[in-house]
């Protein structure tokens, strides 16, 4: 695995000159990747699309469904019960099901709202931004510096350090959804 050093640019034309410096700058232009990243989310990494198979912050929404539903029914049915020199004995089920549907709304309390942790979890993190991104891959740590000053001096935004390979022009496994290691 070798350094890679991103930043992220917003037109074409900026990548271009970009990996034109870069190889100015003695980067071997096969080891020199431009390419578009999607918006967060749209990554299409899964079977059904998207990057993760459930939404982070409704982790916990199934759990809260299960009591919504379950205290939901027996109050209903309770209510139901009440009601049945009315309605008969269809109104404790009526009730019961009435119950279960109200109740399973309130299992919305168990989602997180956006950027709050969950529990035992990490900070909330900063995401990469959609946008043109141009990496390079270096075996040398001392050429982290110049990959950094060429990218910046030309305008590069929310620069980045990662490991991995960069072969002919493709940064083979990169992962869209990693954290990235921000370089302030």
């Amino acid at each position: 695995m070798s350094t890679i050093i991103a930043g992220h640019f917003q037109l074409q034309d900026d990548v271009d000159q970009a990996r034109r410096a870069l190889a100015d700058a003695g980067f071997q232009s096969e080891r020199i990747s431009g390419f578009y990243l999607s918006q967060p989310g749209q990554h299409d990494m899964t079977p059904i699309g998207g990057d993760h198979i459930t939404s982070p912050g409704a982790k916990e929404s199934p759990e809260g469904v299960a009591q919504g539903v379950g205290a939901g029914a027996a109050i209903g049915a309770v209510a139901g019960a009440a009601t049945a020199p009315l309605t008969g004995p269809i109104g404790p089920v009526v009730g019961g099901l009435v119950g279960a549907h109200v109740g399973s709304l309130f299992s919305f309390t168990k989602m997180k709202d956006a950027g709050e942790r969950e529990e035992g979890g990490r900070a909330p993190v900063e995401n990469r931004h959609a946008g043109m991104l141009v990496a390079v891959a270096f075996d040398d740590p001392a050429q982290e510096h110049r990959a950094v000053e060429v990218l910046r001096g030309l305008g590069a935004t929310q620069l980045e350090r990662a490991q991995g390979n960069i072969v002919d022009g493709d940064w083979a496994d990169f992962d869209p959804a990693s954290v990235p290691d921000i370089i302030r």
